[in-house]
C-alpha cells in the first residue's frame, strides 16, 4: 500500500494519476453551484502536515456521503490522484471510516514532522533561556510555562506559509536562528529584546490559528475573528507583563536601566508593527532598528516557506519555470545548485592509481 501524507500528496501529485493511500480528517464542507446550477461541494481534509481541498460533484458517492458525515471525521481514502492549477483531484476514489487503533495512530501525526517540531520547541526554549534581561527572561517563561501546550498546536497563518499544526513552533525557531545570526554581524542590535520579539510577534495566533487537543482541522474563534492576531498578541503581552512585575523577585527591577516601562514599550512595539504597513494590519510602523529587523526576518521565514511549497506544488510551464501561485508576485525559476567544487587534481590522480593497483 503506498500511503502518502497531505504535504507528500501535494509534492508528488501532478497530471499523471498516483494511485495512492491517504489518511486525513475532514475539516469542513461548503456547498456551492456549478455553472448550470448544480450543487456540489468543497471539502477541506487536514492531517500533520498540512491540508487540501477536495471538489465532490452531486453525481458522485463521496458527495451523499460527505454530506452525512461529522466535521472531524478522519477517513482513509485510496483514490487515483491528481493535481492542476486549480487543486488536487481525486478519480476513482474509494473510503473508510478511521477507528481504534488506525485512528489513534493518525492522531499522532506524522513522525517526521513531531520530531522536527520537537526539535523546535527545544531551539526556541533555548534562546529563551540564554535572554540576559531579567525582566524579558521572566516575561518568556511565565508564556512557556502558561501557554506552551497552546504555542505548540498553533499554525503560523491559515494559508500559504506554516499553515500546520505545530507550525509556529517551526516558523518562531527558524527566526529565532536568524535573528540570532543577524545580531553576530549587526551587534548594536538589541538581541534580548529581539529574541524576545520573535517569541511573541505571533503570539495572538493563539487564538487565531488554533487548533483543537485531539485533531488537525484548524478552527475559528470569536476573538481570533473580531480582533485578530496583532491587537490579540498585544493585549497578551501586557497582561503576562502586569503578572510578572506583580511577583516578588521585579522588586530588584526598580534600579535597571533602561526602565522596565521602556522595555515594556518596545517589546509592544515590536509585536504592533511586524507587518510592516498599515495595509497589511500593523497598527503603527517599524521605528526602531529591532522592529525593522523583526519585519525582514518574519517575511523572509514567510516568503522561502511559500516558495518551498510552490516548487512543490506548482506546474513546469517550462524546463525550470514554474506557474505562479499565490500571494508570491510571478512565476518561479528554478534556484541554483551550490557550486560542488571537482576533486583536486592530485588527489584524483592518485585515486585512479589505487584503483589500478586493485587490479
Amino acid at each position: 500500500m503506498n500511503f502518502l501524507t497531505v504535504a507528500s500528496l501535494k509534492e508528488q501529485a501532478g497530471e499523471q494519476a498516483l494511485v495512492a493511500f491517504i489518511d486525513c480528517e475532514l475539516q469542513s464542507r461548503s456547498q456551492r453551484q456549478t455553472k448550470a446550477g448544480k450543487p456540489y461541494l468543497v471539502l477541506t481534509f487536514a492531517d500533520a502536515t498540512g491540508s487540501f481541498n477536495l471538489n465532490a460533484w452531486s453525481d458522485a458517492p463521496l458527495f451523499e456521503a460527505a454530506t452525512l458525515m461529522k466535521d472531524g471525521t478522519v477517513l482513509r481514502m485510496d483514490a487515483q490522484w491528481t493535481q492542476n492549477q486549480y487543486g488536487v483531484n481525486a478519480a476513482s476514489i474509494a473510503w473508510e471510516v478511521l477507528t481504534g487503533e488506525d485512528l489513534e495512530s493518525f492522531f499522532a501525526g506524522d513522525a517526521a514532522t513531531a520530531e522536527k517540531q520537537r526539535r523546535d520547541w527545544e531551539t526556541i526554549c533555548a534562546f529563551c533561556s540564554g535572554v540576559r534581561d531579567p525582566r524579558l527572561h521572566a516575561l518568556a517563561d511565565r508564556f512557556i510555562a502558561d501557554l506552551g501546550a497552546k504555542f505548540r498546536r498553533a499554525a503560523a497563518a491559515r494559508k500559504n506559509h506554516h499553515a500546520r499544526r505545530g507550525g509556529l513552533v517551526e516558523h518562531v525557531a527558524q527566526m529565532m536562528r536568524t535573528a540570532d545570526l543577524i545580531c553576530s554581524a549587526y551587534p548594536e542590535l538589541n538581541r534580548d529584546l529581539l529574541i524576545t520579539g520573535v517569541l511573541f510577534h505571533d503570539c495572538g495566533k493563539l487564538w487565531e490559528n488554533q487548533y483543537p487537543e485531539r485533531g488537525f482541522g484548524q478552527g475559528y474563534t470569536l476573538h481570533g475573528e473580531m480582533l485578530g492576531h496583532i491587537p490579540l498578541g498585544i493585549e497578551l503581552v501586557n497582561k503576562l507583563w502586569r503578572e510578572v512585575t506583580d511577583s516578588p523577585v521585579s522588586k530588584d527591577w526598580l534600579p535597571l536601566e533602561p526602565a522596565s516601562e521602556t522595555v515594556r514599550l518596545h517589546l509592544l512595539h515590536l509585536v504592533a508593527s511586524h507587518h510592516g504597513e498599515y495595509a497589511f494590519g500593523s497598527p503603527t510602523l517599524p521605528r526602531t532598528p529591532e522592529a525593522i529587523a523583526l519585519h525582514y526576518v518574519d517575511n523572509l521565514d514567510a516568503k522561502l516557506e511559500m516558495m518551498k511549497g510552490a516548487y512543490a506544488q506548482a506546474n513546469e510551464l517550462a524546463d525550470g519555470i514554474y506557474e505562479k501561485v499565490f500571494p508570491l508576485p510571478a512565476n518561479l525559476v528554478a534556484p541554483l545548485p551550490a557550486f560542488d567544487p571537482p576533486p583536486p587534481p592530485l588527489i584524483a590522480e592518485k585515486n585512479e592509481e589505487a584503483k589500478g593497483e586493485l587490479f
